[in-house]
């Protein structure tokens, strides 16, 4: 029987893109450039014996870009760059991100590929780290059971529990709503939390679009989808500048009252829920927008699997 070995960096190379968490500038065609500063743990220990020991066990940069010439340097349409090195949430392994993409695709965004590199820095898995034991999703089913508290439809004793991190500025999660929409359509007992994930650097009204989303959501939580609606359905007429007026009339098109919104609005307790949404998100390793779980179980990108295979995932979660 023959073994097929489909090479990882192909794999990656044929992803589609999502709104992916603030990069370093993006190098010129035909250059494979490392670059920018690491990024903050991910996990695991924190404060000076935490960065005592990942000074141990951390690769250079300069080691991963002779890694990746070496590795990979025989193919010159590849570009790549060294986006992040930084503990990952396995004690001692090191997450290192590097941006890949086809040279003849350089207007695309690069997709990222992990590597989890082995504290004696001789070998690396690539590809996802998995939660691992006898329920691997209870950690983050906890961390949603306290902490998720955005705006949600369906029964509250749901077995099934799906929660959505998105952009409201962000072009993939307008892409991927009519799949939420038809997973809530096929599976109308199952409860869903839509979490605020805006990605402030790169998208310059997202968070105070998120501000005007949790401040609907509080005076009129039926309005609030229909709010989500009108941004994605009008999210290219909005700008930084005019931002507030149209989020102002989403709200009222919706049914909010748009008097108590403003006012909700300026109050500092809707920036705090959105940074609390933020930091949920980073609690759960949030690299990019849109990300779903299923009880849980991460899926990223979600929009890009064959809608089957969404809901197969979504039916066979484990209760």
């Amino acid at each position: 029987m023959r073994r097929v070995i489909v090479p990882v960096l192909l794999l990656l190379l044929a992803l589609p893109a999502y709104a992916q968490a603030p990069q370093p500038a993006q190098p010129a065609a035909g250059q494979k450039t490392s670059g920018g500063a690491n990024a903050a743990p991910a996990g695991g220990k924190s404060g000076p014996a935490a960065k005592t020991e990942a000074a141990e066990t951390e690769p250079s940069e300069a080691t991963v870009e002779s890694f990746m010439k070496h590795m990979f340097g025989y193919d010159s349409n590849l570009q790549w760059r060294v986006m992040s090195i930084q503990p990952s949430q396995a004690e001692h392994v090191m997450e290192v991100v590097v941006g890949v993409r086809n040279q003849q695709n350089a207007q695309e965004p690069m997709q990222p590929m992990f590597l989890f590199v082995m504290p004696d820095q001789h070998w690396a898995i690539a590809g996802e780290m998995m939660p691992f034991g006898a329920d691997p999703f209870a950690p983050t089913n906890e961390l949603f059971a306290a902490k998720a508290h955005g705006p949600a439809r369906g029964p509250g004793d749901a077995s099934t529990v799906l929660v959505e991190f998105s952009d409201l500025e962000c072009p993939a999660c307008k892409a991927a709503e009519p799949t939420i929409e038809k997973l809530l359509d096929d599976f109308p007992s199952d409860r869903f939390i839509f979490q605020n994930y805006p990605l402030e650097q790169i998208h310059p009204w997202a968070f105070k679009a998120a501000e005007y989303a949790e401040c609907v959501a509080q005076d009129n939580p039926d309005a609030f989808w229909k709010f989500l609606q009108a941004d994605y359905q009008n999210q290219e007429s909005v700008t930084k500048d005019n931002v507030d007026q149209k989020m102002k009339d989403f709200a009222t098109q919706a049914g909010a009252k748009a008097d108590k919104v403003t006012a909700c609005v300026a109050d500092p307790a809707a920036e705090k829920r959105v940074r609390d949404s933020l930091a949920l998100g980073k609690d759960v390793e949030i690299t990019g927008t849109p990300t779903l779980f299923v009880n849980g179980r991460r899926v990223a990108n979600f929009a890009a699997l064959p809608y089957e295979t969404l809901k197969l995932l979504v039916a066979g979660s484990p209760k």
